[in-house]
């Protein structure tokens, strides 16, 4: 067995009486990519966030259970949230790269956290756009706007920027829903990559992108999560009916 590294217990998110999730169990193991799949409005990105607390900028939410990162509760007082998003980098749906370089973009985590010295901030950013197979592609014109750059382009810094705090989890937004399919391709290699040094779990429209890139896959319908396994089961032998039929096509 794989070791676990996020625990989710009975946990249920609300935002003011709108439940979004409803007591959802389960354990993401170490090094695997999780997709996470249902119709929009089903509670997958709501999900997402309680991972990293981002939920906590929504005054109205109310979150119950339990959410375990190496067996600590990041729920409890004394958490420091701060440390748990270095640990938790986000990629989301669009690419959002600051209005400055592709240098600064990726510096900027490390900058914050009171790096300064201008060779090491340079190796870690060289290391970062290596590890998010992009370097190749702007070594030459690192100190440019990284808005100059393609959608993948800009994607792929935005996950470099996110490596550049050392996170052990990685948690992609429909990370390709704007790109094209030759994009959407080194996204998806890059995923099967950066999987034997992080935790993944990614919000998927994609049906063939969960089947491509993940281990395990969650299938989540009206805040509850219907079924939890192995992708190649989900997708080949599913035990629920209703997640035949959203794999299927027949509704979402």
């Amino acid at each position: 067995m794989k070791e676990v590294k996020i625990k989710i217990e009975s946990l249920s998110v609300s935002y003011g009486n709108k439940p979004a999730l409803k007591d959802v169990s389960l354990n993401i193991s170490k090094n695997q990519v999780t997709a996470l799949i249902g119709p929009s409005g089903c509670g997958k990105t709501t999900f997402l966030k309680t991972i990293n607390r981002l939920n906590d900028f929504n005054d109205s939410i109310k979150i119950s259970g339990k959410v375990l990162i190496d067996g600590v509760d990041i729920y409890s007082k004394n958490t420091n949230v701060t440390e748990l998003r270095k640990k938790t980098g986000m990629i989301f749906q669009k690419s959002n790269p600051f209005p400055k370089s592709i240098f600064d973009n990726v510096a900027y985590g490390p900058r914050v956290n009171g790096i300064t010295n201008k060779d090491e901030l340079y190796e870690i950013v060289k290391n970062c756009l290596i590890k998010a197979a992009i370097w190749e592609e702007v070594e030459n014109n690192l100190y440019d706007s990284a808005l100059k750059l393609s959608g993948g382009q800009q994607q792929r810094v935005c996950i470099a920027r996110a490596l550049a705090v050392n996170p052990e989890i990685l948690l992609m937004d429909e990370p390709a829903s704007a790109l094209d399919p030759l994009s959407t391709a080194r996204i998806e290699e890059l995923i099967l990559e950066l999987k034997k040094n992080y935790t993944i779990i990614i919000v998927t429209h994609n049906m063939q992108q969960a089947a491509r890139v993940s281990d395990m896959t969650a299938f989540f319908y009206m805040g509850e999560l219907i079924e939890y396994d192995k992708t190649r089961k989900i997708f080949t032998n599913p035990s629920k009916r209703q997640t035949e039929d959203y794999i299927t096509g027949r509704y979402g």
